[in-house]
């Protein structure tokens, strides 16, 4: 998701596709100590207490869960879209 995000940023400049990928990677790597600092996502489909979100560069949201001791990447979303079908 992150690819075609930053596909997309690109084709109209090339600097902010790069600002995208380094924010996410800065996102990404604050992870490693307590990612349970983030608060949980919540809507009518999603379970309980199952992802967390962070949001970087003002409008993208990375979708993530921790499973023991390792957190996973699920989703790299733009919040400026409707991603009703993430939830269904």
């Amino acid at each position: 998701m992150l690819v075609s995000h930053a596909a997309f940023l690109a084709q109209v400049s090339p600097e902010a596709a790069e600002k995208l990928i380094v924010e996410f990677q800065k996102a990404a790597n604050s992870l490693e100590i307590m990612p349970q600092r983030h608060p949980w996502l919540s809507g009518e489909y999603i379970p309980k207490n199952a992802y967390r979100f962070i949001l970087f560069q003002k409008r993208y949201m990375l979708i993530f869960q921790v499973i023991d001791h390792t957190v996973y990447a699920d989703y790299v979303v733009d919040c400026r879209q409707d991603y009703g079908w993430l939830i269904h």
